[in-house]
């Protein structure tokens, strides 16, 4: 494309078809996002892509048109396979492309855990030209021999991070390697650990790469602070932040399934509110669901959740994160964040990080990740912690030392 991706400000720069650029304008989508402007035009070439951005920017529509546009719909076999790591990002990312794929007569499959296999089978043997699944099922549908992958034309990964971060990784392989060789991979990912480009490697051939990583998006969109707290300290100081801040819609994270339920104990006792909820793995997957439509519908205005649901939460309404518990790993943090800043343009989201005294080397952590210094969030009149001391941060941005 002849055109510098800093002059694209419309979808018909980017080498679309008219008939995809007729459904973009009914269905309301004007401006393309930066991961649509530098993925689309790749991907229409048949390369392998790897495009790093955040979830919530739009990298659905920038994988999902160019290879839409690929599909021979002559051909009733499956040539489109998309992975996701959840069966909600699933569901999110087969809705969407439904919608994008507009009059076409294209057919989709979900190919996800949770939901019936007799429809998902139904679906692929009435000639499904896109399956979107998880790899647990869609090694199943392998397995059963419903399933084909002779025809296919393009593998998508889709949260790839998050994928292998689950576990996901033996099926992920085993999924490739029944692929055809003659093939386009689209690999799309929030961050690119070790484990993510040793896949790439390993599986795709001269990949282009596409890098809007989002720390700067997280800086600029997000107002992102910490608060030093003691352990016992934090349900009294989480309830005084919630009373200060007056969120929209609020996602509070911790990192253990037990803690999300004791913590949602104690808030629907104290509360006595039916406008909060609780979600995990350990949910029957008709709870989650249940729970993740009342969050959309705006039903309810906190949400206690785990790292591995965060993913899932694509919700435009949340105007606040709050980290509960620090995240183990800084990757999780950029993750957990990025569920917010998502309001109208002239409304930032905020993030607030709870610390205690012995965190201050995962604090530092985060920092330099999101190369950002975090001010520290004042509640006044709160004894949030019992002695006068801050977390010890041993290095700071640019590298220098705390004092």
């Amino acid at each position: 494309m002849d055109v510098p991706t800093e002059t694209i400000s419309t979808f018909a720069q980017l080498g679309l078809s008219p008939a995809t650029l007729k459904t973009i304008k009914k269905i309301g989508y004007e401006t393309p996002s930066p991961i649509q402007v530098a993925f689309i035009p790749v991907a229409l070439t048949g390369r392998d892509c790897i495009g790093q951005a955040r979830t919530g920017t739009g990298k659905t529509a920038a994988f999902m048109l160019p290879a839409m546009e690929r599909l021979d719909v002559s051909k009733g076999r499956v040539q489109l396979l998309v992975m996701a790591p959840t069966r909600e990002l699933g569901e999110q990312v087969h809705a969407e492309s439904k919608k994008l794929s507009g009059t076409s007569r294209l057919k989709f499959a979900l190919a996800v855990g949770g939901r019936p296999i007799g429809r998902q089978i139904d679906d692929l043997e009435g000639g499904a030209h896109v399956v979107i699944g998880t790899p647990g099922r869609v090694i199943d549908l392998l397995r059963r021999q419903h399933l084909k992958l002779s025809d296919l034309k393009i593998v998508v990964l889709d949260e790839a991070d998050r994928m292998l971060d689950i576990g996901f990784r033996p099926d992920i392989e085993r999924i490739l390697k029944s692929c055809p060789t003659e093939r386009q991979t689209l690999l799309l990912s929030a961050t690119l650990p070790p484990p993510v480009e040793k896949l790439a490697q390993r599986y795709m051939i001269e990949p282009e790469m596409v890098d809007l990583s989002e720390d700067r998006v997280v800086v600029d969109t997000i107002e992102q602070y910490y608060i030093t707290v003691d352990e016992d300290r934090k349900k009294p100081l989480l309830l005084r932040v919630l009373a200060k801040e007056k969120p929209q819609q609020a996602i509070v994270f911790t990192r253990t399934k037990r803690g999300a339920d004791a913590l949602y104990a104690e808030f629907t006792k104290r509360l006595k509110s039916n406008r909060i909820a609780a979600i995990h793995g350990d949910l029957p997957q008709r709870k989650r669901d249940q729970v993740i439509k009342s969050l959309r519908a705006g039903e309810l205005r906190l949400l206690i959740a785990t790292d591995v649901v965060g993913r899932g939460i694509d919700i435009s309404g949340i105007s606040h994160i709050i980290n509960y518990d620090i995240p183990e790993y800084c990757d999780d943090y950029v993750h957990r964040v990025g569920r917010t800043g998502r309001l109208s343009s002239d409304q930032n989201g905020r993030a607030i990080t709870f610390v205690t005294l012995q965190q201050g080397g995962e604090l530092t952590n985060i920092e330099k990740r999101i190369n950002t210094v975090l001010p520290e969030y004042k509640v006044d009149d709160f004894e949030a912690f019992r002695t006068r001391e801050r977390p010890k941060r041993t290095i700071r941005k640019f590298g220098a030392a705390d004092e």
